[in-house]
């Protein structure tokens, strides 16, 4: 019987075909609706280009960790002024006219190094001075030119930027696995709005039907006098309120209908009719599989190992930062001078440049003491930070859990009390037409089935959305069981 009931719901839900006077077309499930939210919201749109954005800031990072092949030159350098001499003798002075054409272009191939926090390049250039005054022309080349930077106790960005781009990247994904599950969530509770006023509309429809036969019914009554005047008025009373009531719930559907297609991102024209998920689904969620999903696939824990090797950067570059500041460059190749090309390649003489450079400060009144300090204070305070936000996180998903496998039971409580209200609207309907009860009993009656049915409705809202919050929190489908993912390649070929 309790099947029996239920099926004849939901042939009553499907049978609201109309709304206004435009035929609907086609049928959606809530599964129909999620697929079409991933794939057209704005929303779903949104979360897109999102991921993308972190996509190409990771392949930025790992360019940084190739070489590049740069070009840079100054082409048409025309100099004609009176440019200052001294005399390299007496000291003197003097001011001569200077009229010059110089031209250069280098090639280099630069290299950081992770691991060092070092710079090598290697680089060729050539270079051409044109005197108009003395009528001649100077070339200078640097065939091969190897350069080498080394901090010797500075901060390593690069070296950081090993450990936590890789984190970001991969917590992207995670996120935006999130965030089609919270676009799963939205589509579910605009879904549920749209049944429970197409829900309403409908047995506003169906109860305005009855209460009009039952007025009829009545006013026989009353000519033979079985009803009294104050009954026939109350229930013609009750005639005119479901009048406003098919009224009211009719522009509260096309309201939530509205919204509804605003979110999927469907042309206001498109007519559907929903079908109710009635089939809820048993299932019993463990909590330690739940949380164990959670923390290997959710982007959570990966948020927290970034926060934490963010604390531990912020002290090494505030230690880093500290005392004394060396640098070691090397510059090792071959250059040659000449008036021509072929005289600039020749006899190449070698080219060596190396040293250090060292800074150190003598007394700062103890700031640098006083980041270190900080810097590590901070990192304290995010490990409590961490460890709270752990246990919260592990908290909710046990509450979580908790009311997910009350709903079920709630769900099938809702759908007896919905069978026994109408198997007693039914019975009072009949004893109405038969006079042995009163207006006020009928009334009653229609009532406590317009709330069951509300009620069941409200009831499968909170079991989905119970449902699909877990499965943001794991990133899993219990129903299918196999965790949730995406073809991410194809999302950046988009």
């Amino acid at each position: 019987m309790k099947k029996k009931l239920l099926l004849l719901f939901v042939g009553w839900l499907v049978g609201s075909s109309v709304v206004g006077q435009n035929l609907v077309t086609g049928k959606l499930t809530l599964e129909e609706a999620i697929k079409i939210a991933h794939a057209r919201s704005p929303q779903a749109q949104m979360v897109q280009l999102s991921f993308m954005s972190q996509y190409w800031s990771f392949r930025s990072y790992k360019a940084q960790l190739l070489p590049s092949l740069n070009l840079s030159g100054n082409l048409g350098n025309y100099n004609r002024s009176l440019v200052d001499v001294r005399d390299p003798e007496t000291g003197r002075i003097s001011y001569v006219a200077n009229n010059t054409l110089s031209n250069d272009l280098s090639v280099y191939i630069n290299q950081k190094i992770a691991l060092t926090g070092g710079n090598v390049s290697l680089n060729t250039s050539l270079a051409r001075l044109d005197q108009f005054s003395y009528d001649m022309k100077t070339y200078n080349s640097n065939p091969v030119t190897i350069n080498y930077t080394q901090p010797l106790r500075s901060f390593n960005t690069l070296k950081w930027q090993k450990k936590t781009e890789p984190l970001q990247f991969e917590k992207a994904k995670k996120q935006y696995l999130e965030s089609l599950e919270g676009i799963t969530l939205q589509t579910t509770s605009y879904f549920f709005s749209v049944l429970s006023a197409q829900t309403s509309y409908k047995k506003s429809e169906e109860n305005l039907r009855d209460t009009r036969g039952m007025y009829k019914i009545a006013q026989q009554r009353y000519d033979i006098g079985t009803v009294t005047k104050s009954e026939l008025l109350q229930l013609e009373l009750s005639m005119m309120n479901a009048e406003l009531t098919v009224s009211n719930s009719k522009v509260d559907l096309e309201v939530a209908l509205f919204n509804f297609k605003s979110y999927l991102g469907v042309a206001e024209s498109t007519f559907f009719e929903l079908q109710p998920p009635m089939n809820v689904p048993e299932m019993f969620m463990e909590y330690d599989f739940v949380l164990d999903r959670a923390l290997q696939n959710s982007s959570h824990n990966v948020s927290l190992k970034i926060k934490e090797l963010n604390s531990l950067k912020s002290v090494a570059q505030a230690k880093a930062d500290r005392g004394i500041q060396v640098e070691l460059r090397a510059n090792l190749g071959f250059s040659q001078t000449g008036d021509d090309l072929q005289g600039v390649y020749s006899r190449l003489k070698d080219r060596e440049v190396v040293g250090l450079s060292v800074s150190m400060p003598i007394y700062d009144w103890g700031m640098s003491r006083g980041r270190v300090k900080m810097a590590e204070a901070e990192a304290r305070l995010a490990r409590t930070e961490l460890e709270q936000e752990e246990t919260k996180f592990q908290q909710d998903i046990r509450i979580k859990v908790m009311q997910f496998n009350n709903q079920a039971r709630q769900c099938n409580i809702s759908a007896k009390a919905l069978q026994v209200a109408g198997e007693r609207y039914d019975i009072t309907k009949k004893r109405f037409q038969n006079g042995g009860i009163t207006v006020t009993d009928l009334n009653t009656a229609q009532k406590e089935l317009d709330s069951a049915s509300e009620q069941y409705i409200n009831q499968l809202r909170t079991f989905w959305n119970a449902y699909f919050e877990l499965r943001k929190l794991s990133l899993y489908d219990f129903i299918s069981k196999r965790d949730i993912s995406a073809e991410f390649d194809k999302i950046v070929e988009k």
